[in-house]
């Protein structure tokens, strides 16, 4: 009898040099001390659970892709017809229900 090979999808780990950028922007940022070390340890995760925390945001996942953003380590724009604008939030990230905005089916009335 044979058994099925477990194959997971997605990242299963954050690589070293990614994982040292994090570092890095926590370092910066005040909630880890000491050297990027590119090792995604349990002071790096704890470190970004506090980051996370302190933004109000989840802190199951680590780490959140917000927070990323917000330590400035969000999507490379370099190839977009707009960079400038890729990071602007749309009114749903920002807790803004669009009937109430201009423009908006409200207005149409």
């Amino acid at each position: 009898m044979t058994t099925a090979a477990s194959h997971s999808h997605g990242q299963h780990g954050i690589d070293e040099e990614r994982t040292a950028a994090i570092q890095s922007a926590l370092i910066r940022e005040h909630y880890l001390t000491g050297e990027a070390t590119g090792v995604w340890d349990q002071t790096s995760k704890d470190a970004m659970l506090r980051y996370q925390a302190a933004n109000g945001w989840q802190t199951k996942i680590t780490p959140d892709s917000r927070a990323l953003i917000k330590l400035g380590l969000g999507p490379d724009h370099k190839g977009l017809l707009n960079p400038e604008t890729a990071n602007i939030p749309s009114p749903h990230e920002l807790g803004v229900d669009s009937l109430t905005q201009p423009g908006g089916a409200a207005d149409s009335q």
